[in-house]
């Protein structure tokens, strides 16, 4: 079976594309992120004329994330049990289109697309750390009711765990993603019996997953290691191979993010 997870920055916009990649990929489930529309508004029938199914949560033209599946598609959360609410002064918190959970071909696969925290006084910072621990809290909990369960966490994490994750770590001096508590929140999940994955399979430096569309960032591969896979023990042991299909990044329309691919055994 092969699981990826991309940050596809508007489904809509990029509908082509994803459905290209998953015939040319023989992908099995994808997590997807940023599909920034509403559950009305997700095109539903192209997925299913190349035989999907279609898991989706989404409020409006932000966030919203996705798993689409050839391999069932059971058991959807919206949600995990917990997960906190943001809202902007004076307005009342909404738990926000992030978190995505079914069980696909026996595996659990969350679609998750971590807050960004945009800076380290903003209220969404703690919100972030926050969420992280909450999600943490829920991924212990699934083990220890069920050791051998096949979980992954797929997504876009909006942390640069490690220096070389990263262009040039000075120039995220002060600024989220790279701070000491975020990293501390990542590595977390490790503690709690999960294992990433994508740095297991791929350990080399300045492996991109990102690069903004601004200032050629591309072309200078100015980029981020920020969309990761935290597996199981039953889940690592499956999984065989991992990819960056970083040729995703070039062309007109592309997203700014570009899928991780999993290959798992059987």
């Amino acid at each position: 079976m092969r699981i990826a997870t991309w940050n596809v920055n508007s489904l809509r916009t990029r509908l082509d594309r994803v459905l290209a990649f998953l015939e040319r990929s023989s992908i099995d489930v994808l997590a997807i992120q940023e599909t920034k529309c509403r559950d009305d508004q997700l095109p539903v029938a192209p997925f299913e004329a190349a035989g999907y199914e279609v898991a989706h949560t989404g409020y409006h033209q932000w966030n919203g994330v996705a798993i689409v599946s050839r391999v069932g598609l059971k058991e959807v959360e919206t949600s995990y049990a917990g997960q906190p609410a943001f809202g902007k002064p004076g307005q009342e918190p909404r738990v926000e289109a992030r978190a995505i959970g079914a069980t696909c071909g026996g595996v659990r696969v969350w679609s998750l697309y971590v807050p960004h925290g945009r800076t380290l006084t903003d209220p969404h910072y703690a919100y972030k750390l926050a969420w992280l621990d909450g999600l943490r809290a829920q991924a212990a909990g699934w083990l220890a009711a069920d050791p051998t369960a096949q979980v992954g966490l797929l997504g876009d994490w909006n942390v640069i765990p490690r220096d070389t994750d990263v262009w040039d770590v000075t120039a995220f001096e002060g600024h989220t993603h790279v701070s000491a508590a975020e990293r501390a929140a990542f590595a977390a999940f490790e503690d709690a019996g999960y294992t990433e994955v994508t740095r297991e399979h791929l350990p080399a430096e300045h492996t991109y997953t990102y690069w903004d569309y601004q200032q050629l960032a591309f072309p200078r591969n100015k980029g981020l290691r920020i969309d990761f896979a935290y597996a199981s023990p039953a889940l690592r042991d499956q999984v065989t191979a991992v990819t960056v299909d970083r040729d995703e990044r070039r062309g007109k329309g592309a997203s700014d993010h570009v899928p991780v691919v999993l290959d798992l055994a059987g």
